[in-house]
């Protein structure tokens, strides 16, 4: 029976908008100064963790979800994909604009098990700094229009954000995360991504990046509807959880907490980032350091485990 935690190293990701803060807020080991994504819980082809502890030190979590699947009481003989990819994103520069497919579009067009529906909470912001979050067209066809023609200032909405912010962004939303921002995201594990705009930035070679304008109307939402999300906050021993939202691919919670928590396992599997502070992670008689940075999974074969200590976590689950 496998008994502890499953700690894994994030597989850093460089990109034309990405910077070095995951240095400097995380302590990671970045290999240059333009990494704009961590994938720190990952099971999918382009950049699976690597997981650091125990018997499995040193398999991926795409091994272990595929070799043991009674860790996440995967059903046996699924063909499934890991359903989940968690990421630390450093936007030094604006985003693109983008948008992602749902999972019929994703399966029939692109031939992948998941579209993309994704959540930001925002770990850091810059003054003023801002977000797209859908788009002033009121119907399909004036959608396309405004995009064919190029019309980004009449066709964005624009939002400000600050630290602990918290946004919901569903397969056909229009979206883009602006620079000085630095969020965790928990998203479906799907690395498909359509380019609307991207402010005709070239590389270092003088290229612009490929633009995807038809894809992206075709799965675009219009009239950009905004997700009403239901959020409730409880308290558990010395744990403040606040249930940032739970809908049909995850559900997200932010947990303070503030001396001592026994919790049962709720899901198949919990996924914990530490976004602040310490703690002790207790489970069947072992003791384990946990600190900002890290990352985990309590597998299905631990059922109850207690935390220590003063900490702040985004938790996620199935």
């Amino acid at each position: 029976m496998y008994t502890e935690p499953i700690f894994l190293s994030p597989v850093f990701q460089e990109r034309i908008w990405g910077g070095n803060k995951l240095s400097s807020l995380f302590n990671y080991k970045i290999p240059n100064d333009s990494i704009g994504e961590a994938w720190v819980i990952s099971a999918h082809e382009n950049g699976p963790s690597q997981i650091l502890n125990g018997p499995l030190a040193g398999q991926t979590l795409l091994d272990a979800w595929e070799k043991q699947p009674q860790l996440f009481n995967k059903r046996t003989g699924a063909n499934e994909a890991y359903p989940l990819l968690v990421k630390i994103l450093d936007a030094a520069r604006d985003l693109s604009v983008q948008v992602h497919p749902d999972d019929t579009y994703a399966q029939e067009v692109e031939g992948q098990p998941y579209g993309k529906t994704e959540c930001w909470y925002v770990l850091q912001a810059e003054p003023d700094a801002e977000i797209v979050f859908g788009h002033h067209a009121p119907n399909q066809e004036t959608f396309a229009t405004m995009a064919r023609q190029g019309e980004w200032d009449a066709l964005l909405r624009r939002i400000s954000v600050q630290a602990g912010d918290f946004i919901y962004v569903p397969s056909g939303s229009i979206h883009a995360i602006g620079k000085g921002i630095v969020i965790l995201e928990t998203q479906q594990s799907s690395d498909i991504t359509y380019r609307v705009y991207d402010y005709d930035r070239t590389d270092d070679q003088g290229q612009k990046r490929e633009l995807h304008l038809e894809a992206s109307i075709e799965v675009t939402t219009a009239p950009h509807q905004d997700p009403k999300i239901n959020q409730t906050e409880t308290t558990v021993d010395d744990l403040t959880i606040k249930k940032l939202v739970e809908e049909q691919y995850f559900t997200v919670y932010h947990w303070i907490l503030d001396g001592s928590v026994s919790l049962n396992r709720e899901a198949d599997f919990v996924q914990l980032s530490v976004i602040n502070g310490s703690a002790k992670l207790i489970l069947n008689e072992q003791s384990f350091s946990i600190k900002k940075g890290d990352h985990f999974i309590i597998p299905a074969t631990v059922d109850r485990y207690q935390l220590v200590g003063e900490a702040e976590l985004v938790v996620s689950h199935p």
